[in-house]
């Protein structure tokens, strides 16, 4: 067990507090270490368990420091004047060494700083916490801060001490529970951890920064000293209209990506691409595909490339495995200079049990609840934050506004949001501790998440967050003031599952699951939608989208652009993971690239142009997004017509908008002279059929446009007769010359 803090008057210390030092166990360390004035002398305490002699060397001059009796390499002794000094030792060997003494240096953090992170309300941790590049008091090094109230004592562990915790233990800053030093000429990309007496007095694993901005290779465990000031963005032009891109009636189009397995340099050992190969090859892809944003699986640190991110333990740190902080940052300028936006998935509902990790960070439940029925995520054997507790709420709060300020990242899309409102989610009764109102919603975690809303998009103008969230929780993407949870977008976990249930099945039984298709729309202006074909959807043996379709192989690719064609048509922003574009039959596997091959082939190929051609249709007609989060925005125009599993709707955008229809059938049966109702007579461009040749398809529909007469139908003024090819979506666009 540790000493507690005290004041150390006697100098030359006493050979009991000489023997705290060198064992480590010195509650106080910069109350003896150091300089320090007694009766008008200054003295210099030093200790280096590998020094016989020392002095402390001013001016030129050496002033030897008096070994403390046993030899234990405790050293003290006077000086003329209280004034920056270097150490110099010498070992049994006749060796020399000269140093400067990180415990004649000041504290860093200053008052107002301390008064936030005592309060739990500074928005900015990682400015004072973590390891931080400076000059201080005028000497280059490294600043290391980091939040441990119950430890006992706490040690920077790294090769500038040998990683011996005996050696740099912290200064512990009042009530805050931050723990400092500086360490004077430590450098950018020095490993390091914390040792950590616990508040038992035990011994801790050594802990990665919790604030640490970079990290050793997996599976080594370090963090590494990142120097993430002054990098020079050319994202400007981006920046100041981004949020016409990220807004509610903008085209927004998202391509998913798992940036460890979108491409791989086969050739070199099956290696994932850099940050600086995926800002040249993945940024050129996605604007050729037309997609809007890139969304990233998590990218913060984490220890197993099987989670795919989602159980990080840096979250502060963009993942080494493609490259350093500056070069994911390269990475964002350059889709930013491409008119991409980025999204990154953000993880706060829990963490892994890593011993390097947040877990048992002090010796105590920190980070995590103490009661495992609050505390522990049965589904994934990982803890949940306490949200309850200020300190952790301000840092995940602190950990998105992060992201968005020092990488420009556009959005945030926050990972198992369910599991994080509900006390029993995935429990049985008695497995969980029930509200303060003896409820099931997460009073804490809903607060916290309301509150990362108001800040993230009060300090940085022109972001969107977006949830998944599988449940009907009430307002999601509404405002914080009106109730809501504050997310601009939700994606629509309920559209996904009924149309993927439906497209799965033989075309034979569609007409008895009609409504799963038009379901949807009965919600679908409740919450500002996105329609996700996410990751989860093709691995973990749901198979690849091209394999969920029914039918032999030109079925299944026919059912598949008919999907796509009804999706892009579908109020919602629009979001597809990697792969799904080009039809892969294989499912997702983490440990290898995309099929990319597989474009070689015509059926693959014109997956991936339809899905291209849908993208830049998508964009370029205004009613196919002004209002996909309104309800003035879409009227169905055929939604009953089971027996021939067609379905048309009709979208609108502004006044001066022309309108667009869509119209899908999904049986392998050709409807020819089949008629549906327009708003308007006259021409309408075939803007879109997924039957196309050049997709893969038949080629057969309406030679490119339909001539409207005035004849009532579908409730509409006028209405055309035309043929819907089997398995297919036709998009048309009211011609406007």
């Amino acid at each position: 067990m540790t000493d507690t803090p005290a004041k150390y008057p006697q100098l030359p210390p006493s050979y009991e507090t000489a023997q705290k030092i060198a064992s480590g166990v010195l509650a106080d360390p910069f109350a003896v270490l150091g300089p320090h004035e007694a009766d008008g002398q200054v003295w210099v305490t030093a200790f280096d368990p590998g020094a016989m002699s020392m002095a402390a060397v001013m001016d030129g001059d050496e002033h030897p420091l008096a070994a403390v009796d046993g030899g234990i390499g405790v050293f003290c002794g006077p000086v003329p004047a209280r004034k920056p000094y270097r150490l110099r030792g010498r070992n049994a060997a006749g060796e020399t060494w000269e140093n400067e003494d990180p415990y004649r240096f000041g504290q860093v953090i200053g008052e107002m700083d301390e008064y936030l992170l005592a309060e739990g309300t500074h928005q900015r941790v990682w400015q004072v916490l973590g390891a931080h590049v400076m000059q201080h008091e005028g000497v280059p090094g490294t600043h290391f801060a980091v939040w441990a109230p119950n430890a006992h004592r706490v040690s920077v562990v790294c090769d500038y001490n040998s990683w011996d915790g005996r050696r740099n233990p912290m200064r512990l800053r009042g009530s805050t529970g931050v723990w400092e030093i500086f360490l004077p000429g430590l450098a950018e990309g020095a490993p390091y951890k914390y040792e950590i007496i616990g508040a038992q007095g035990q011994l801790m694993a050594q802990k990665a920064d919790p604030v640490g901005f970079g990290s050793q290779h997996p599976p080594e465990t370090a963090s590494v000293v990142r120097d993430i000031t002054g990098y020079g963005w050319d994202d400007g032009k981006w920046m100041k209209h981004r949020a016409v891109e990220n807004a509610h009636d903008a085209p927004i189009s998202i391509y998913e990506v798992h940036l460890g397995s979108w491409k791989r340099k086969v050739d070199e050992g099956n290696r994932p691409l850099s940050y600086k190969e995926a800002a040249v090859e993945l940024v050129q892809y996605v604007s050729d595909m037309g997609f809007t944003h890139i969304e990233f699986l998590p990218l913060s640190e984490f220890p197993f490339d099987g989670s795919w991110g989602y159980q990080p333990v840096g979250l502060f740190a963009p993942t080494v495995r493609h490259g350093p902080p500056h070069e994911f940052r390269d990475l964002i300028d350059a889709a930013h200079q491409a008119r991409i936006g980025v999204i990154l998935d953000w993880v706060p509902g829990h963490f892994p049990t890593d011993v390097h990790g947040l877990s048992q960070f002090d010796g105590t439940a920190l980070y995590e609840h103490a009661d495992p029925r609050e505390g522990f995520h049965q589904d994934w054997n990982t803890a949940i934050y306490n949200y309850g507790r200020i300190e952790v709420a301000n840092f995940l709060i602190s950990n998105a506004l992060y992201w968005l300020e020092e990488y420009h990242v556009d959005g945030l899309r926050v990972d198992a949001v369910a599991s994080m409102l509900y006390r029993d989610y995935s429990r049985k009764d008695g497995e969980w501790i029930p509200n303060k109102d003896g409820g099931r919603e997460n009073y804490e975690a809903i607060a916290m998440l309301q509150r990362t809303n108001e800040i993230c998009y009060g300090e940085v103008p022109g972001i969107m967050t977006a949830a998944e969230e599988s449940t009907s929780f009430p307002g999601v993407s509404k405002p914080v003031d009106a109730g809501g949870l504050g997310f601009g977008f939700k994606w629509n976990m309920g559209w996904m599952n009924d149309t993927l249930d439906y497209i799965e099945r033989d075309p034979i039984h569609r007409r008895h699951h009609h409504h799963q298709m038009t379901f949807g729309i009965h919600y679908a202006f409740s919450e500002n939608f996105i329609l996700p074909i996410s990751h989860d959807e093709v691995v973990h043996g749901k198979g690849s989208m091209i394999n969920k379709m029914p039918g032999l192989e030109g079925e299944k690719f026919a059912n598949l652009r008919a999907y796509y064609g009804f999706m892009w048509g579908h109020p919602g922003k629009k979001l597809l993971f990697m792969g799904c574009e080009i039809a892969q039959w294989a499912e997702w596997n983490n440990n290898a690239q995309i099929d990319w091959a597989a474009t070689e082939y015509k059926t693959h190929e014109g997956v991936q142009r339809l899905v291209r051609d849908l993208n830049t249709l998508y964009r370029g007609t205004p009613s196919l997004y002004v209002k996909d989060c309104e309800p003035g925005g879409f009227e169905w125009l055929e939604s009953n017509d089971m027996d021939n599993s067609v379905y048309a709707w009709l979208r609108r955008g502004g006044p001066d908008d022309p309108e667009a229809v869509v119209i899908c059938n999904f049986t392998p049966i050709e409807r020819s002279g089949y008629r549906v109702g327009l708003p308007h007579a006259g021409k309408w461009r075939e803007a879109l059929n997924t039957d196309a040749e050049i997709y893969g398809g038949e080629g057969r529909g309406n030679l490119g446009e339909i001539t409207a007469e005035n004849t009532a139908w579908h409730g509409q003024d006028a209405s055309a007769s035309m043929t819907l090819p089997p398995l297919s979506t036709i998009i048309l666009v009211r011609d406007e010359s």
